[in-house]
């Protein structure tokens, strides 16, 4: 369980990194801990790097139903 909360935390915190880590502003932290490489951690490095996308894109979904039935309701 340690492992999974691990990835997820380092999850999260890829993208900031991996932007400060493209102009070599802070090299001690790395972007994937390669001593916790495990099913469990990797899981939830999967899980924390891809939430802001999987926000993004329910966010979307949920807005569009909603302008839809604006669009709809205007329509009659």
């Amino acid at each position: 369980m340690e492992d999974f909360l691990w990835g997820i935390w380092n999850g999260l915190t890829a993208w900031p990194l991996l932007i400060i880590h493209i102009f070599d502003w802070w090299e001690r932290y790395p972007v994937y801990n390669l001593g916790r490489d495990g099913g469990w951690y990797q899981f939830g490095f999967l899980l924390g790097a891809g939430s802001p996308f999987l926000g993004m894109a329910g966010g979307n979904r949920s807005r569009d139903r909603d302008c839809g039935k604006d669009s709809y309701e205007r329509k009659q």
